[in-house]
């Protein structure tokens, strides 16, 4: 029984992702088609969606990964020595969460830096 279920979740796994991608691509040709429907040329709506990237995202990204890393290797480390399995799961999400707290604080500070070095 056990068996038959764990084969099921790499298709479930896939079928979620699947739908995930489509629906992202779907309302992003909707947008774009909104956007001509309002009389944007292609120039301006490649100014607008060139405007909204946040240069920061690659900055946040790393700084959860080293957390998530760093949560994952103490529980290993943590579980290997013996103590309960319940500590494991703990400090992968806490640190984790300290790493999207991180992640926040850093990028504000270099947002407000970015705004009082504008003209």
């Amino acid at each position: 029984m056990a068996q038959e279920i764990a084969v099921l979740i790499p298709i479930v796994m896939f079928l979620i992702i699947g739908l995930i991608l489509t629906t992202y691509i779907y309302f992003r040709s909707r947008e774009r088609q909104m956007m001509i429907d309002k009389g944007m040329t292609p120039e301006q709506i490649a100014e607008l969606f060139k405007s909204k990237k946040n240069p920061y995202t690659v900055l946040k990204l790393g700084i959860i990964i080293i957390f998530a890393g760093l949560g994952i290797g103490l529980g290993v480390i943590v579980n290997e020595a013996g103590y309960p399995e319940g500590l494991t799961p703990l400090l992968i999400i806490t640190l984790t969460g300290i790493g999207f707290v991180a992640a926040f604080f850093a990028a504000r500070k270099f947002e407000i830096e970015d705004k009082r070095n504008e003209p």
